[in-house]
C-alpha cells in the first residue's frame, strides 16, 4: 500500500485558469517533496499527446524519486483501454482508473461487462489492474453487476464515497457494499453548507478530517494495508477570490491531506 496524490489535488493549478499550468513533472516533484509515495495522472488530456522521449522522461523521474506512477481515464471502450495500456506500459505503469460513461457513450450493464470482458483481458495479460469508480452517474449496484460479471482479479472498484452522495447513496453503505472489490482508494473529505437565506446547500469539498467522511470506517472496512490497495488524495475545492488565493489554499490541503493520511495510518500500525 502507498500513500500519495492525484492530478485532481493539483485541479486549480492544471487548470485554464491557471496563469502557467502545472506540468507532470512539476506535479511529480511536488508529491515528492510531501512525501507521497504513489502519483495517478488521472483525466489528464495532455498526457495522451506527449511523445515517447516525454513519457520515458516522467518514468525515469518517477522512479528516480521513488514514486510508483497510476493512470485515469473515462469509458470503457476496448480500443480507448488500449491505448491507456499502451501509456502504461511505456510509463511503467501496473493500474488505470476508469468510469463507465464517457459524453458519447453511456453502456448498460451488459455491454460494459461484455466490453471490460475483452479490455480486462489485455490488461491481465500484461500485468496491469483496471478499476472503476464509484460515482453518481452510476448506481454501486450496478457498478458490482459490472465487476461481478467480468470477475477477473485485474477488474476492481476505486472507491469514492464521496462521489455517491449526488445519487443518494449513502458514503458508508457505498464502502461497505464495495470493500471486497477495491483495488484504489480515492481520499477526499466533503461537506454540505448552507447556501444564503438558507434556501438550500451547497455540497463540496473541505479539509481531510472536517468534513462528512468517515475514514476510520473506510480504512477498518477496506483493510487497504492488508490488501495492498493504494489511497490517493484529491479534492473538491470551489474557486476562491482569485486564482493565487486558490492556488494557496489548494497547496494547503494537499499537504494538510497526505500529512494526515500518513500520521493516521502511522498511528494504526504502531
Amino acid at each position: 500500500m502507498a500513500y500519495g496524490l492525484s492530478t485532481y489535488a493539483f485541479f486549480w493549478r492544471v487548470s485554464s485558469r491557471a496563469p502557467r499550468p502545472l506540468t507532470v513533472l512539476e506535479m511529480l516533484e511536488q508529491t515528492r517533496e510531501l512525501g507521497g509515495q504513489v502519483f495517478q495522472i488521472c483525466d489528464h488530456p495532455p498526457i495522451e499527446t506527449l511523445d515517447d522521449a516525454a513519457l520515458a522522461e516522467i518514468r525515469r523521474y518517477a522512479e528516480s524519486a521513488g514514486i510508483t506512477l497510476e493512470l485515469g481515464t473515462r469509458g470503457v471502450r476496448p480500443e480507448h483501454l488500449r491505448r491507456y495500456l499502451d501509456l502504461a506500459d511505456r510509463l511503467g505503469a501496473t493500474f488505470v482508473r476508469s468510469m463507465l460513461n464517457t459524453v458519447d457513450h453511456r453502456p448498460t450493464v451488459a455491454e460494459a461487462t461484455a466490453l471490460l470482458r475483452e479490455a480486462v483481458a489485455e490488461y491481465a495479460a500484461r500485468g496491469v489492474t483496471l478499476g472503476l469508480e464509484t460515482y453518481e452517474q452510476v448506481s454501486t449496484d450496478d457498478l458490482l453487476a459490472v465487476v461481478r460479471g467480468v470477475d477477473s482479479p485485474h477488474l476492481g472498484v476505486v472507491l469514492d464515497p464521496g462521489n455517491s452522495v449526488a445519487r443518494l447513496e449513502r458514503p458508508v453503505d457505498v464502502v461497505d457494499a464495495t470493500a471486497p472489490h477495491v483495488v484504489n482508494i480515492h481520499v477526499k473529505d466533503f461537506a454540505f453548507t448552507r447556501r444564503d437565506g438558507w434556501v438550500g446547500f451547497t455540497y463540496a469539498g473541505c479539509r481531510l478530517g472536517e468534513g462528512l467522511l468517515d475514514y476510520r470506517h473506510l480504512v477498518d472496512t477496506v483493510r487497504p494495508a492488508e490488501r495492498g490497495v493504494n489511497q490517493i488524495v484529491e479534492h473538491w475545492l470551489p474557486w476562491q477570490d482569485g486564482f493565487e488565493e486558490t492556488a494557496r489554499l489548494e497547496a494547503d490541503w494537499t499537504r494538510h491531506s497526505i500529512e494526515t493520511l500518513l500520521n493516521e495510518n502511522l498511528l494504526r500500525s504502531n
